[in-house]
């Protein structure tokens, strides 16, 4: 059975007679894990080894494992610092920085690969303008220069640890007040502005490989009048035809309050697969997740599946061998001293 257009999520801690029927849909093709999925190392690798055994090949499993305010495995993993942390903690010094966003990197996809999770729906690739709250100190940097040096960096040690990466949230959430996950947020700057600002960490990583991206809902008003995710304009004729990306485009979360001009949870999905999404996103809403794979049960696109085929995480080390290697006691002293200083309380609680 080939991988469904729909990822969706679960409600607990191991899997329901409910939750096995969700996943069995032949529409589904992927999980999303929360904080709510979670409570050890232990535990999570044997819930996602229960979502493996369900299908062949296996469902995708993700998670939202930034580091800093979005970091859904917590106890029994490596505390990690918000990507601004960084460039701060190394005094702006870009080879420093490097280094130390590409062993977090490796550090944050060893881990997760240990225990099952195919990718992190990372790395931020937004520009810090100083107006977004949610994206804030969630952006390696206020420059494209810095954002797309350790940003790459970041994807080669994750690539390292045998796990693939996906920049978010293109063409860029950084210049707007407004929070998607609530409303949604309108850019009114030129296309040559955002093309030679906020484009330029994605235009880095795509030559660098970079193997997925998750479009931003928010309008730019000035190029088109969809949000991102469900505009041909930015997803073919920007992201495919001009950046020449051949990757997975995931949705952003369907959920959201930005995504709701596109009607019901059915047209939505098909609006954002119209555009040029790969794969959709509904979390947080049973009955819209339902709704869509109703909507999208014989929805078939081979090209589509033969690129989310390619997001498996490569073979990966056991968590007790992992914990024995030199490189990862030193990543997890290099991320302590990066998050000494993390004081930071905005929760975003189980929001992707």
């Amino acid at each position: 059975m080939l991988h469904g257009p729909v990822m969706v999520d679960l409600l607990g801690t191991e899997l329901t007679a409910a939750d096995e029927r969700l996943l069995c849909h032949p529409a589904t093709g992927g999980v999303i894990l929360f904080a709510r999925n979670y409570e050890s190392p232990q535990q999570v690798y044997r819930l996602i080894r229960a979502i493996h055994e369900l299908r062949s090949p296996h469902l995708l499993v993700a998670v939202d494992q930034e580091g800093g305010r979005v970091q859904r495995f917590r106890e029994g993993f490596t505390r990690l610092p918000a990507a601004a942390q960084i460039y701060r903690r190394c005094d702006g010094d870009l080879a420093a920085s490097r280094h130390a966003a590409h062993e977090l990197g490796w550090l944050m996809a060893a881990e997760l690969r240990a225990v099952g999770v195919d990718f992190s729906f990372a790395p931020v690739l937004d520009i810090d303008c100083g107006v977004s709250g949610v994206i804030g100190d969630r952006a390696f940097g206020g420059s494209a220069e810095v954002v797309g040096h350790l940003a790459g960096a970041w994807m080669a040690g994750a690539r390292e640890a045998g796990m693939v990466s996906v920049g978010k949230h293109f063409p860029g959430h950084g210049a707007v007040a407004a929070d998607s996950h609530t409303d949604l947020p309108i850019d009114a700057r030129r296309l040559d502005d955002i093309l030679q600002q906020d484009v330029r960490p994605f235009a880095r990583l795509i030559d660098g490989g970079l193997e997925a991206v998750m479009p931003a809902h928010v309008v730019f008003s000035a190029c088109d009048g969809e949000p991102a995710g469900f505009s041909r304009f930015w997803l073919q004729d920007i992201l495919r035809d001009r950046l020449h990306f051949q990757g997975v485009i995931f949705s952003d979360d369907l959920s959201m309050a930005a995504a709701e001009q596109a009607g019901c949870y059915a047209e939505r999905a098909h609006a954002a697969l119209r555009a040029g999404c790969d794969m959709v996103l509904v979390c947080n809403n049973p009955d819209g997740a339902a709704e869509v794979l109703d909507a999208l049960a014989t929805y078939h696109d081979p090209v589509a599946q033969s690129r989310t085929a390619r997001l498996h995480g490569r073979v990966a080390q056991r968590w007790d061998r992992l914990h024995e290697t030199p490189r990862w006691r030193s990543a997890v002293d290099l991320a302590a001293q990066l998050s000494a200083e993390d004081n930071l309380t905005l929760n975003l609680g189980d929001r992707p």
